[in-house]
């Protein structure tokens, strides 16, 4: 759908996306013992919630190119943000700090931040955006679409720490993202919307960065 919407312009994004979140996702560090993340294995839902966005907008492209390339650059970039900064930022010697509330919390857990993953999320939206740039997207897509993905990111750490949904496990006493836990225990709802789970934010990141590079682009 990129390729069909975007052309080899918006390819040359998503492979940026793809090849460098792949191999920054080798740096990360196991989360805090405890945790009970999903783990950086694509799954269907991950691959949706991650370049569904960019692939439903890059479809605009085939009526205007420009306004696609745009839409699919910030999308991807707050995709790659994402991934950059959880990556990276688990190997940050500095406690990870929820982003609603600047308490400290487990390494790896939702809403989390830290200065070294913050910076892994700028370097990895530039790189998306660079990308834009070299397959002929105006200059101006650089600085907006690194902002745009890193904005994104935000409101993946803020939508995590503050309406994702928070579960226990009434058998290890153990925090969990998910219904069932992975001993096979159903798990005790304890906060947060209980449908939207770690896919769900981030489809909301990757659509909000969407929205937002309609307004760079309209701006520019």
């Amino acid at each position: 759908m990129i390729l069909g919407g975007t052309g080899w312009a918006g390819g040359l994004v998503l492979a940026a996306f793809f090849v460098s979140s792949t191999l920054v996702s080798r740096l990360a560090v196991p989360p805090a013992e405890g945790l009970d993340p999903k783990g950086d294995r694509r799954d269907p839902r991950q691959v949706a919630a991650n370049g569904g966005v960019a692939a439903l907008l890059a479809l605009l492209g085939r009526h205007d190119a420009a306004l696609g390339l745009w839409l699919v650059t910030g999308s991807l970039a707050a995709a790659a943000a994402d991934t950059w900064a959880t990556s990276l930022g688990s190997r940050s010697r500095a406690a990870p700090r929820r982003i609603l509330g600047w308490h400290p919390v487990p390494r790896g857990a939702s809403g989390g931040i830290t200065l070294l993953g913050c910076a892994g999320a700028a370097a990895g939206a530039a790189l998306v955006s660079a990308a834009a740039v070299l397959a002929g997207g105006p200059p101006a897509l650089l600085p907006a679409g690194t902002l745009v993905g890193f904005l994104g990111m935000v409101v993946d750490s803020v939508v995590g720490a503050g309406a994702q949904a928070r579960y226990r496990c009434p058998v290890c006493h153990r925090p969990s993202e998910w219904p069932v836990h992975r001993c096979g225990t159903p798990t005790v709802h304890e906060g947060g919307v209980p449908w939207l789970d770690n896919d769900a934010v981030n489809l909301a990141a990757t659509a909000t960065a969407g929205g937002l590079a309609f307004l760079a682009w309209a701006c520019c």
